[in-house]
């Protein structure tokens, strides 16, 4: 009996180059999240978990679409968020992140993501599905956490868009990385989201 989370990031969003916060999937987005549904429509999801931005929103309706068994079901667990700020072993490379970023959003995000670890690495009895459709920075929190890394390493981690993350726990077993950012759905002109220096 197996507990299966399929984490993925939203599919990039219109106009996101142009600083906007948020918004409807673009017509490449919309391609990613049609590309990912096809990819998952074998897996007998029985949840799927959004978080409320237009982005994911749009990309877990993808998902149903291809999938009517499924309702997905907003959370705000999996909103966009900092969930910490420079620690003793964050490297100094990484400061010029934080410069933009209040404490009172690394604290409210360090206690989303306490929130969500809480709420969704739960073992439940069964072999169990669930997809959590959310951003880049969260996927990489729940990451560290199933490796139980340092918390600064959140940092390292990055998904592309609709990107697929697989963890998962056996009864009795602590909880294991499957895959990460596997992206062998996307064509290559579709793998965007990631920094620039990454080959893809």
């Amino acid at each position: 009996m197996t507990h299966f989370i399929y984490l993925v990031r939203h599919g990039e969003h219109q106009n996101a180059e142009h600083g906007l916060v948020d918004g409807p999937l673009s017509p490449r987005g919309r391609r990613q999240a049609s590309l990912l549904a096809d990819r998952l429509s074998g897996v007998p999801l029985d949840a799927v978990w959004h978080s409320p931005l237009e982005r994911a929103s749009e990309t877990a309706r993808a998902v149903a679409d291809r999938l009517p068994s499924v309702s997905p079901q907003p959370s705000a667990l999996l909103f966009d968020c900092v969930p910490t700020g420079m620690t003793p072993e964050t490297p100094s490379t990484f400061e010029p992140f934080f410069g933009s970023v209040t404490e009172a959003e690394i604290d409210a995000g360090g206690a989303q993501m306490a929130d969500a670890v809480s709420e969704f690495l739960v073992r439940k009895p069964g072999d169990v599905h669930e997809l959590l459709i959310t951003h880049n920075f969260v996927i990489a929190w729940f990451v560290r956490e199933v490796l139980q890394a340092p918390d600064w390493r959140w940092m390292t981690l990055n998904q592309a868009h609709c990107g697929l993350t697989v963890i998962s726990q056996k009864q009795g077993r602590p909880w294991t990385l499957v895959t990460h950012n596997d992206l062998a759905h996307l064509p290559v002109e579709l793998r965007t989201g990631l920094p620039e220096n990454l080959p893809v």
